[in-house]
């Protein structure tokens, strides 16, 4: 082998070398590129810093920005950061904020079939059958035709997060019959409201964080929000004894989170999927974690703030059953209202048919092994 041949191989080799070490390069570099394109997204909640809806709402976001791989990112802010949490559909809309963690109620004022996707009458079916209704019985479709046909409105929501049954609520003296309820002075939203309207109640829509003081003042007599563990955190226990669990007034509802939708369609594809898929993950994760936490707060009530816990009496079970039944005569006046309900009703026909039939008999089970605990 030649002296030449030698050198221009060697030539050869520190280049291909050269033009390796600088591929390596921009590969490694790439990273910092993305990091540079991400999209921050302002995500405003409807509930104070301490509730434990916020720590669900943390969730959702959690999710986002752990898979996103620092392309999109999620900044949490909580209730009235931007806007006022009954008016973070107008801040979403609007651009103010670019989501929001909320539910379809506080904007009931906008629209009365807001409510039929998460506080309207009850026909049998629990917010997990109602989740299904709305992935897979048209739910989803519907409530897209009020948002964008029917409102006009430059906004996009997922639901997450089946809730359970709201109770009745906090009292200062037990509710004995429907009767005991007029008059009264009670805190409730959305179509609740014309729901303990009609069996006579005074009504007052308020946020989570003005009930108590509220309550102080003597502006409502009793109210209901959504669950021991929110309850207990901004101090319904310090202004009442009586807890009053199971209720027809807000049986099937969920979170929405809500998304501009300008935004949302300037998104690439994959990260449209990461929103609408996190809201997925996070609806087992916060419904999971409200059982455990749930029913902490529920034996702590009990237990060492002696909270008087009891289960709502059947006649005031009957009673809302009845007064739902005037409601939805006025609501199916809305020929699009009726559509909605007319779908709930198919859906639950069916599959709660399914699941009331084949279920097994927890009741009788629980009994079994916890003699004497469940009082109903």
């Amino acid at each position: 082998m030649t002296k030449t041949t030698d050198t221009a191989k060697t030539t050869s080799r520190r280049k291909f070398l050269a033009g390796a070490a600088m591929a390596g390069a921009a590969t490694v570099a790439m990273p910092q590129i993305s990091r540079a394109q991400t999209t921050t997204l302002k995500l405003q909640t409807s509930w104070p810093a301490s509730d434990i809806f916020t720590e669900m709402a943390q969730q959702y976001v959690d999710r986002v920005n752990n898979v996103a791989g620092g392309r999109l990112k999620i900044d949490l802010l909580h209730a009235g950061a931007v806007v006022h949490p009954f008016q973070v559909l107008d801040g979403v809309h609007g651009g103010q904020i670019d989501m929001a963690h909320t539910v379809t109620v506080y904007w009931y004022g906008k629209h009365r079939a807001a409510s039929l996707f998460g506080t309207g009458p009850v026909f049998g079916f629990n917010a997990n059958e109602g989740l299904g209704w709305i992935h897979n019985g048209g739910g989803k479709e519907l409530f897209d035709e009020l948002q964008t046909k029917i409102m006009k409105l430059n906004v996009k929501s997922f639901f997450s997060m089946p809730m359970p049954t709201q109770p009745l609520g906090w009292f200062k003296k037990p509710v004995g019959s429907a009767n005991d309820l007029k008059g009264l002075k009670y805190r409730t939203v959305g179509l609740a409201a014309n729901l303990f309207q009609a069996l006579g109640a005074s009504v007052a829509q308020l946020p989570g964080g003005e009930i108590v003081p509220a309550m102080q003042r003597g502006v409502i007599d009793a109210f209901e929000f959504n669950n021991p563990t929110s309850d207990k955190r901004f101090g319904a226990q310090d202004v009442a004894k009586n807890y009053m669990m199971g209720s027809h007034h807000q049986a099937t509802e969920y979170f929405e989170i809500m998304v501009n939708r300008t935004k949302f369609n300037a998104m690439p594809k994959e990260q449209q999927l990461m929103l609408e898929y996190a809201s997925e993950a996070a609806s087992s994760a916060s419904e999971w974690r409200a059982y455990d936490q749930y029913s902490k707060d529920l034996q702590e009530l009990i237990s060492k703030d002696k909270v008087n816990v009891i289960r709502t009496p059947q006649s005031i079970f009957d009673a809302q059953i009845k007064a739902w039944d005037g409601l939805i005569k006025d609501l199916e006046k809305d020929p699009f209202m009726k559509r909605v309900m007319d779908s709930q009703k198919a859906w639950v026909r069916r599959v709660v048919y399914y699941n009331l039939l084949n279920a097994t008999d927890y009741k009788g089970a629980f009994n079994h092994h916890f003699p004497g605990v469940l009082k109903m």
